[in-house]
């Protein structure tokens, strides 16, 4: 192996964002690499525990700036609603003379980063090396940021026919649009400066998004392979939910959750739990309570929790979700299809549902179930809601043992499966990675 490097990562200042960075840098640091690790003063407790390389990984904290409009205390993402994000990001960008001070002091040959435009111009300034780590996905990345194509639409030569929004989904484009013209200036603005594009995937799910987006950018592409976590085997559900887990037959129980960003309209809450109560199987569903509810007991549809007592739960915290899906009782996997999850997802034995929410989810949601025909995606109307008939009837359609289409997207998914949890696929991904990181920093003539 070369000489090792020390890398910087300068994150946007989203949970969402720092802990992928965070598990790249476990990655690098396990290979004998150093990483400091820029993020706001309150969001280092939050993260300590995910630093598996406390010698390796330094935290080096950022003051976040005062900026009229930002609520005080603001530092990360989860302490400001979408409306007020453009004040963070102000805030963000004014934090750039404390990471040029931190550059300069402590010289490091590349620094990641994926929202703050401004940092490979400040990187080429003290000669250092930077990598744009786009942690949504290549398809994202290939539909809506790369030059040429309208808010909504893909660009010429965007390879899939299938992979697209429809009419249905005005919802997700509606959230994204508040913000879309900033972010896309601030990420295409990025990738056009940065040395190098690095995203979380493999090319046996993503690969003609990454070859595209590498001819477009002209720029090489670096893929760290999934980097879903490997399976902690010190770590035991908790009793609760595997006594409770326990009492059904193997693959029987429906598990839903939907994110940490989520929080559902009151009435498309309703029918969500209404839905799960229509399949007549047996469902634990982990939510945040709905928009205007400070708990979820308090907006169960009337009658509902009396109904489904013995065989549905509806939850309003954290759950360890990948304990949960190992579970051999759970069945089939309701999800909101953020990269996180669809990694989790393909390498689990479940059925997989999908019921997008953000414009990143709707691209992942159509990758899963047009192109690689893994799931089945939930029908919305055209207003964007989706109905509890609706929801059930997806469920139903995988979890029905004569389903064709059920068997179908077994089919696939075990074959795509049986790639990713293939010996070495993670390693090999990673270590082709690193070995290039390091040429690249060695050798001042590579571009």
């Amino acid at each position: 192996m070369g000489e090792k490097f020390h890398a910087f990562m300068f994150p946007w200042f989203a949970f969402g964002h720092m802990i992928p960075f965070l598990h790249l840098a476990n990655k690098l640091a396990q290979n004998g690499h150093k990483v400091t690790f820029l993020l706001p003063k309150k969001a280092q407790k939050q993260l300590e525990h995910h630093n598996l390389f406390p010698d390796s990984i330094v935290f080096h904290t950022l003051t976040i700036p005062h900026v009229d409009g930002l609520p005080a205390g603001a530092e990360t993402a989860s302490d400001v609603p979408l409306s007020l994000e453009k004040f963070l990001t102000a805030a963000i960008n004014l934090t750039r003379d404390q990471a040029e001070a931190a550059v300069r002091a402590l010289r490091p040959d590349l620094i990641f980063f994926d929202f703050s435009h401004w940092v490979p111009e400040m990187a080429k300034e003290h000669g250092v090396k930077s990598v744009m780590y786009f942690v949504a996905g290549a398809v994202s990345m290939a539909h809506s940021l790369v030059p040429g194509g309208e808010f909504g639409v893909p660009p010429p030569g965007y390879p899939s026919s299938k992979v697209l929004f429809r009419e249905q989904d005005a919802h997700a484009l509606l959230s994204f649009s508040i913000y879309y013209e900033s972010l896309y200036h601030r990420l295409t603005t990025g990738l056009m400066n940065c040395d190098f594009i690095s995203l979380r995937t493999c090319k046996e799910v993503e690969g003609k998004f990454c070859d595209y987006i590498e001819s477009q950018y002209q720029r090489k592409v670096l893929l760290t392979g999934p980097m879903h976590p490997e399976p902690d085997n010190s770590k035991t559900l908790e009793a609760r939910w595997s006594h409770w887990l326990s009492r059904f037959e193997p693959g029987s129980v429906i598990y839903c959750a939907l994110g940490s960003q989520i929080s559902l309209e009151k009435d498309q809450f309703q029918e969500l739990c209404l839905g799960m109560e229509l399949t007549g199987l047996p469902f634990l569903v982990a939510v945040r309570p709905p928009k205007g509810a400070k708990t979820i007991q308090e907006a169960l549809p009337e009658g509902f929790e009396e109904r489904v007592k013995n065989r549905g739960v509806v939850w309003g915290e954290w759950v360890q979700q990948p304990l949960i899906l190992a579970h051999p009782s759970i069945g089939c996997f309701v999800s909101h299809c953020g990269l996180g999850s669809m990694w989790e997802a393909l390498v689990s034995d479940c059925q997989i549902v999908l019921l997008p929410y953000l414009s990143d989810q709707v691209l992942n949601t159509r990758l899963m179930s047009e192109e690689l025909e893994v799931s089945v995606e939930v029908q919305r109307e055209k207003t964007g809601w989706f109905s509890k008939e609706s929801l059930s009837v997806a469920i139903t359609s995988v979890m029905d043992k004569d389903s064709e289409v059920g068997n179908r997207v077994r089919r696939n998914h075990a074959r795509i499966k049986e790639i990713l949890v293939s010996p070495g696929l993670l390693i090999g991904y990673i270590d082709e990675f690193i070995e290039t990181l390091q040429n690249l920093v060695n050798d001042p003539n590579l571009e």
